[in-house]
């Protein structure tokens, strides 16, 4: 038998995390590009083979897109957005976060609810990501042709500008109505 739990977010809460955000950042300030994506990519093996949640386990699956908009090179994001997303994962870096990984049941509890904050804020980075990933796919099956060669194209690079251009637009919008975020 299964039980649904639900819990709301505040204000406050929210801003709690981005405290405790803003404290990882600075504790991983230290470490390379490639640390702190290793170290996205080593909390999603641990939770995939863990006995985690489906909560949990979905919430942890944003992690292996926002790795990929980091590793696409096709998709070649702007260092200024590019730092975003790295500073998203740099909460997987910490190995004293809220909750230790190693209690059973909720040890992945913090890690699930900070990939679903990182990934409302990068929500319009994630689906600009996701459609450039799609379009490159559905022209590589079009085409015949291996997607990620495709990855230096003038039609796909036009399309990788439209798709960040739209990304920085919507974010925009978004954030001058927004009063909390992890950013």
């Amino acid at each position: 038998m299964s039980l649904e739990i639900r819990f709301e977010l505040s204000d406050s809460d929210i801003a709690h995390f981005r405290d405790v955000m803003n404290r990882v950042r600075e504790r991983t300030e230290k470490l390379s590009r490639e640390e702190i994506v290793d170290n996205a990519r080593k909390l999603l093996i641990e939770v995939r083979t863990s006995s985690a949640s489906d909560f949990i386990r979905q919430s942890i699956n944003a992690l292996e897109t926002m790795i990929g908009m980091i590793m696409d090179k096709g998709w070649g994001l702007a260092e200024e957005d590019a730092q975003r997303v790295i500073v998203a994962l740099s909460y997987f870096s910490e190995p004293e976060d809220l909750i230790p990984d190693s209690i059973p049941a909720l040890g992945f509890l913090d890690d699930a609810i900070m990939v679903d904050l990182v990934a409302r804020d990068l929500k319009h980075d994630i689906e600009a990501y996701r459609d450039f990933v799609v379009f490159r796919a559905a022209e590589s099956n079009r085409l015949g042709q291996d997607a990620m060669k495709l990855g230096r194209s003038d039609w796909l690079e036009e399309r990788r500008k439209q798709l960040h251009a739209r990304m920085r637009r919507r974010r925009n919008a978004m954030g001058k109505s927004r009063r909390l975020s992890l950013f």
